[in-house]
């Protein structure tokens, strides 16, 4: 008997961004359970599959000449025996892709797995579009926090918590290396921001706590290093809070994130609204302290940890200069105990046993 199918489709599948690295995570798992994996995308972030289908049209910035084609997206998930709709249905950030995604769906005769991260409504330009997510028969509704499901539900939608995951027991990364690499001292304090640069990610929140720390940690020069470039219309903005920085930044990724953290003495999250927040949980993992400015999300899957506030410099300042590692240690226990990725297979076949999705 060959192994049932499953077709994840998102706008955006390989790459960083928060949506790609959990859907990477779900391929893995739903192998684990006996599954083979095929992907639909408008774009590609490093090297393609044989079986995966490029459809340009569904990308959040389709290329000029990109033509909706409704039957090539019907064809690329026919015959699958489960179709994993990652965020495009969820966040119509190209509503002509979501739309037509949507409506093909509706014709498809298959099982669908719909796997929010992010909303329409927690966007100010997009709270006005309705019909996201579709309430599909013979789909299951899969969010990444109870905050989501809690607000699914209000809108009459039942769904299923299955929270983000994430490698423990990973290689500590090269800290002197990358430092030195940088350019940065034994004497230097790196303070790493592991985000790209738009408006939620409050960058010019995480510099002015810089500056500030600046003024508590001298004669030590605090660098800051924050790994994405400017996106979404936001590099005029950018250009401004860089000129106005008031401390050295670098912008750019190291060759892998376990040496960014490697290289940090301190991780920097000051985003104001995240569907998850990775970076947390991946900081708590590399045994790195984080200084957070706080969203709504970040009380429940921080629940248990002990971290920084970016609103308190003179905390960092005192910790930066008498770290515990009993603290790093006990936050790195209890991440791992609510988050560790060995859980997620487990935790997908009790949601799919859950609706009876049982038999493929």
């Amino acid at each position: 008997m060959s192994a049932p199918e499953a077709v994840f489709v998102s706008y955006r599948l390989g790459g960083h961004d928060g949506v790609a690295v959990e859907a990477e995570k779900w391929e893995w798992a739903l192998r684990r359970l006996g599954f083979s994996v095929r992907r639909v995308a408008g774009e590609f972030d490093g090297s393609l599959r044989p079986d995966d289908a490029w459809l340009p049209f569904l990308a959040i910035d389709p290329q000029p000449g990109a033509v909706p084609d409704p039957g090539a997206l019907g064809a690329a998930i026919a015959g699958a025996d489960l179709v994993v709709v990652e965020n495009l249905c969820s966040l119509p950030l190209e509503e002509s892709a979501a739309t037509i995604t949507r409506d093909v769906l509706a014709e498809h005769k298959g099982r669908v797995c719909f796997h929010h991260h992010d909303f329409a409504w927690e966007r100010a330009h997009l709270a006005h579009i309705t019909g996201f997510p579709p309430d599909r028969p013979g789909s299951v509704h899969v969010t990444i926090s109870d905050h989501a499901r809690h607000a699914l539900a209000e809108r009459g939608i039942t769904a299923y918590t299955i929270p983000n995951s994430f490698q423990f027991d990973v290689d500590p990364g090269e800290r002197s290396t990358t430092r030195a690499g940088l350019g940065y001292t034994d004497n230097d304090l790196v303070l790493l921001q592991p985000t790209r640069a738009i408006p939620r990610k409050n960058v010019g929140g995480g510099f002015a706590f810089a500056r500030a720390l600046a003024d508590l940690t001298e004669p030590r020069p605090v660098h800051y290093w924050i790994t994405g470039p400017a996106e979404d219309g936001f590099d005029a903005e950018f250009a401004t809070l860089l000129g106005a920085a008031g401390v050295p930044i670098h912008i750019g990724r190291a060759p892998r994130s376990v040496d960014a953290y490697a290289a940090a003495d301190l991780v920097v999250f000051p985003s104001t609204w995240e569907g998850f927040g990775n970076p947390v949980i991946e900081a708590v993992a590399a045994h790195r302290m984080v200084a957070v400015a706080g969203y709504p999300v970040l009380d429940e899957i921080s629940e248990g940890l002990d971290l920084l506030s970016v609103h308190d410099p003179l905390a960092a300042a005192r910790w930066i200069a008498a770290p515990n590692a009993n603290t790093l240690a006990t936050n790195f226990d209890r991440a791992r105990d609510r988050f560790s990725i060995e859980h997620l297979p487990d935790r997908i076949a009790d949601m799919l046993g859950e609706v009876g999705w049982i038999d493929w």
